[in-house]
């Protein structure tokens, strides 16, 4: 049934992908562009405020290994949208909230369902897009999450006012944009086009336990646990850094934060080109082409930081 689509549709799929990843980390990103205002209403200590988003993270790793069975096993026309309104629920309760356990309770759902967008996202590019295309679609899904950190500030910025507790119409309107994002959903796509294209195997399926166990998985996890700590350090702690450690104001804060994922944001979109680039000009994999550029990266980052 794909077939009697146009290659744009499928493109305009990748582009509800990447809007659902720029949904998924503005949502994400609320709490820590506003963790000063929250912290102050709460009377948290920083201590409380890191065990806020140490619980999302776990909440997300645990969220991760669900949704990624769920979603072998259920059609993603159906998971994914629960997936998005389940996150975005989350984010408007958070507004609602009058405590630390509270406050506590709706992050971790906010983590664990937030979890569910990647296999999802992930599986339904490897369902409507060609193996050549695949490295360029999903770095466009992937740049969906500095766009998402790019625009989080400035829409905190214009939704909160001087009164403190203004933060929490902002969880509100951030939160309900998921909403809309399911209803284009279902305008966008049929339940069965996304079956025709990858049809389940459950010869080919592999148990979890052999997942864990296998060489690929950890291979995939020390790569995923370099590059995600710096990110979700700069992630959780920035904005509140420069505002209580550097004497900022929020909207200077708030302000550099964005700069500093527009910079992320380039990258991303560049390492999907440079990909796509190697991939054709030399006749490799598009995995072999993937590698080379993840190390060439790694290796910038290494001696950026040795100061070179």
């Amino acid at each position: 049934m794909t077939s009697a689509r146009s290659p744009s549709w499928k493109w305009w799929i990748t582009g509800l992908l990447l809007l659902a990843t720029t949904i998924n980390y503005m949502d994400r990103q609320t709490l820590s562009n506003a963790a000063t205002r929250v912290t102050t209403e709460f009377q948290l200590s920083q201590e409380q405020y890191g065990d806020l988003e140490l619980a999302f993270g776990w909440a997300f790793a645990a969220g991760s290994l669900m949704f990624g069975f769920l979603a072998d096993r259920f059609r993603v026309y159906w998971l994914y949208p629960v997936v998005l309104c389940g996150w975005s629920l989350m984010g408007i309760a958070s507004a609602h909230t009058e405590g630390y356990w509270q406050l506590l309770t709706c992050r971790v759902l906010l983590g664990f369902f937030e979890a569910g967008h990647w296999p999802c996202a992930l599986k339904t590019t490897f369902a409507l897009l060609e193996p050549k295309d695949r490295t360029m679609g999903n770095s466009v899904l992937q740049s969906g999450a500095s766009i998402g950190a790019i625009v989080t500030p400035p829409m905190m910025i214009w939704l909160m006012t001087e009164d403190v507790s203004s933060w929490r119409f902002a969880f509100q309107v951030i939160g309900a944009i998921g909403l809309v994002w399911v209803v284009l959903w279902f305008a966008s796509i049929r339940k069965t086009e996304l079956d025709v294209a990858m049809p389940d195997d459950p010869a080919r399926r592999e148990n979890l336990w052999g997942i864990l166990l296998g060489r690929r998985f950890w291979a995939l996890a020390i790569l995923i646990f370099g590059a995600q700590t710096c990110w979700q350090l700069f992630r959780v702690w920035l904005p509140k850094f420069m505002q209580e450690g550097r004497g900022y104001t929020e909207t200077q804060a708030l302000a550099f934060n964005s700069v500093y994922y527009i910079g992320t944001d380039i990258g991303c979109i560049a390492a999907g080109i440079i990909s796509l680039w190697l991939a054709r000009r030399f006749a490799i994999s598009a995995h072999h082409a993937r590698r080379r550029v993840y190390f060439g990266a790694c290796l910038m980052t290494s001696c950026r930081r040795a100061g070179c």
